[in-house]
């Protein structure tokens, strides 16, 4: 019974979506998470009797025919690039983006990643680093004794340094944007990596048509909707256990027939 199979599958399907779901309520207070969302595929269909196929030299046709499914598998799983509400924390190197764009954050490896969230610190040379301490890209270089640090809509970061009336400028911030940012390769912590899917960024600097601004003292909170993903639980929950009473159901309807014999 093809019932067996096709069942099966629907329930490695709907184990896919609650994996998914999952992910997405324990990353509900991540910083600048983005909500993902499984998408489904049916798989090929056996023609037992293929529509348009002649049934007489009169040239009647069948009009439907017949076409059995074989149930269904994971198509991909694609990441929502809503941004997600701006949080007010009052952090001096904590920056929110209003728009478009990623920060640029060098890795260990050599490699470039990109993020949204701006939770940034200062290490102990003094540059502006993630928590992981990967140094943001162009570089930028906060001296001992800067009383103040402040990082204009378009990027510009500025100091004032102890007993000197004078605000200095010690970098700017640029942003990159991708025509695919769904392409981008997750790989944790907030970081993602640059993919053949998603194309070479694009950098400019803030405010540029194109590119978001920077918002100092704010965080991008995760996109994720606590109401939609608890629903969504719900249905994938029913879709499971509606899977399995088919199991169940063929399992009745095999030993029906076997007892026949």
């Amino acid at each position: 019974m093809r019932s067996l199979s096709i069942a099966a599958t629907g329930m490695l399907a709907q184990q896919t979506n609650v994996d998914v779901i999952s992910n997405n309520i324990a990353n509900m207070n991540t910083t600048a998470f983005k909500r993902q969302r499984a998408e489904f595929q049916d798989l090929l269909y056996q023609q037992v009797s293929r529509p348009g196929t002649a049934t007489s030299q009169d040239g009647t046709k069948v009009p439907s025919g017949i076409q059995i499914g074989a149930g269904v598998r994971t198509g991909g799983v694609y990441r929502i690039n809503e941004a997600g509400a701006l949080t007010k924390t009052d952090g001096r190197y904590d920056m929110a983006i209003d728009g478009e764009g990623f920060f640029q954050v060098t890795l260990p490896t050599g490699e470039t990643g990109y993020t949204r969230a701006g939770s940034f610190q200062v290490s102990d040379q003094g540059e502006l680093v993630t928590s992981d301490g990967y140094r943001v890209e162009p570089a930028i270089t906060v001296p001992q004794g800067a009383v103040d640090v402040m990082v204009s809509k378009t990027g510009e970061v500025q100091i004032k340094m102890q007993d000197q009336t004078q605000i200095q400028t010690i970098g700017q911030i640029e942003l990159a944007t991708f025509v695919n940012q769904s392409g981008l390769e997750a790989m944790g912590s907030n970081l993602f990596l640059e993919t053949d899917a998603s194309g070479q960024p694009t950098v400019s600097t803030p405010g540029q048509p194109g590119f978001g601004t920077i918002n100092q003292g704010f965080l991008e909170a995760s996109n994720v909707n606590p109401v939609s993903e608890i629903t969504s639980l719900i249905t994938a929950q029913r879709a499971y256990e509606m899977n399995s009473r088919v199991v169940k159901t063929a399992d009745e309807m095999l030993a029906t027939s076997s007892q026949m014999h």
